[in-house]
């Protein structure tokens, strides 16, 4: 696979990133699908670097888009395997970004839609330094069996999720939730009434506030 790339938004404050926030498309998309929200989320994070890498597959099942892993079959130890076999692509592209602008992990936060949600929340906490936060719209928990045993650090995670989500079921979020708390990762939840598979004003807003908060003010970790 080659090096993950995609479109980026500087700080908004000028001069060189105090912050990373990763943005992780859904399935079909690519990095332009979420780079969007770079300046609403940079009215509470002037100093961070926003990027939004493109998956680093072209979608099996559409003629446009990129994805993570394929979805063609969603056997939950398949899309496990996807996974898993993308997630050291995206922990290099992470370590390199890092390491480009002199940051560490606690100044990284990574959000997710849909797909890229499964891969913030599978990443994320097999990262053997902890970053500073998760924050995941209308996606899942792949692996909660594993990951008590594979958890190498316990970022603080924010999942929302639409309970009118037709292609994620909302329930897909409680079950995150009660994963994430058997492996002793922090999970604050927002479900938004009515919300189809999408990202809405509240959600930017809540999400913007929890990475303010986490980004600015970093939580004690338990590893």
């Amino acid at each position: 696979m080659a090096m993950l790339s995609g479109p980026s938004v500087a700080p908004t404050a000028g001069g060189p990133p105090r912050q990373l926030v990763v943005l992780l498309h859904g399935v079909g998309a690519d990095g332009n699908d979420l780079i969007g929200l770079a300046p609403m989320l940079a009215e509470r994070l002037p100093h961070a670097l926003f990027v939004a890498p493109d998956a680093p597959e072209p979608c099996d099942m559409a003629p446009y888009g990129r994805q993570w892993f394929s979805l063609q079959d969603r056997r939950p130890a398949v899309m496990l395997a996807g996974a898993r076999r993308t997630a050291p692509l995206l922990d290099d592209y992470l370590d390199q970004l890092l390491h480009r602008h002199h940051l560490v992990e606690t100044d990284m936060a990574l959000v997710g839609f849909s797909q890229g949600t499964m891969m913030s929340l599978f990443a994320g906490p097999r990262r053997a330094r902890p970053i500073a936060a998760i924050l995941g719209f209308s996606g899942a928990l792949l692996g909660a069996e594993e990951l008590s045993r594979e958890a190498r650090s316990r970022p603080p995670v924010m999942l929302i999720h639409g309970d009118a989500d037709d292609v994620v079921p909302v329930q897909a979020l409680f079950m995150a939730v009660e994963g994430l708390q058997a492996a002793e990762i922090p999970v604050q939840w927002i479900v938004r009434p009515g919300l189809p598979h999408s990202i809405d004003p509240h959600g930017v807003d809540a999400g913007g506030r929890f990475l303010a908060s986490t980004l600015e003010f970093p939580a004690p970790r338990v590893g």
